[in-house]
Formats: structure tokens, sequence, C-alpha cells
């Protein structure tokens, strides 16, 4: 049975730091790409980021240019979010999410797997 656990997740106040990490079970990890999205109180799905295979490619949502990062360790099955300098617009549950085979954008379908979440709380 395929399994994320996520983990990282808390209360920080503005300008604070967080990694998110997402440990898959269950997946060949290291053959498919990657994304977190999120969910803010009262709104959709927004996508933040997202991994190729490999490394070979990765994008942002413009607002965490520069604040974010996302990576992988194969080794590990563990996808990654470092998110520095946060803001209370980054407030939300946070999912990673496993793309379907050689698709490079995400879309909210249910051919991309996600995770329970994990709740990121900024506030002063």
């Amino acid at each position: 049975e395929p399994q994320f656990v996520e983990s990282g997740g808390g209360s920080v106040q503005p300008g604070g730091s967080l990694r998110l990490s997402c440990a898959v079970y269950g997946f060949t990890f290291e053959s498919f790409e990657w994304s977190w999205v999120r969910q803010a109180p009262g709104k959709g799905l927004e996508w933040v980021a997202a991994i190729g295979v490999g490394e070979a490619w990765i994008y942002y949502l413009d607002s965490v240019k520069g604040r974010f990062t996302i990576s992988r360790d194969n080794d590990l099955n563990t996808l990654n979010l470092q998110m520095n300098n946060l803001t209370t617009e980054d407030t939300g549950k946070y999912y990673c999410v496993k793309h379907p085979w050689n698709t490079r954008v995400w879309y909210d379908h249910e051919t991309f797997i996600k995770g329970q979440g994990i709740q990121v709380t900024v506030s002063s």
C-alpha cells in the first residue's frame, strides 16, 4: 500500500523557517516527478513547487521563489521543502504529490496522488 509520511510542519513567526519532508513508501520514488501543493484556509489547492526526475528541472510558484527550495533524496525516498522567510500568506496545509509518470505540470486530478498533508501556520 503506497504511503506518504509528511513531517516538519508547525507554527512559526513571520520571517521564520521550516523544513518539510515527505517519506514515500510503496512507489519507485526516483522514477517520478513530484510537487508540493498547499491549501490555505477556505481556499483551493495551490501548487507551490515541482521537481523532475534526477532533479532535471525545478519550478516554483512566483511568490515563493528565492524563499523555498524543493529537493529530493532518492536514496531515502524523501521529498523535501525548505521554507525560509515565511509570511502569513504561506499559512496552509502542505501536501507532497506524486505526478503520473512523465508528467511535468501539476493539476488537480485524481491521478496526482497526495499525502495526508501537514499544517504550516505563520503568525505573530
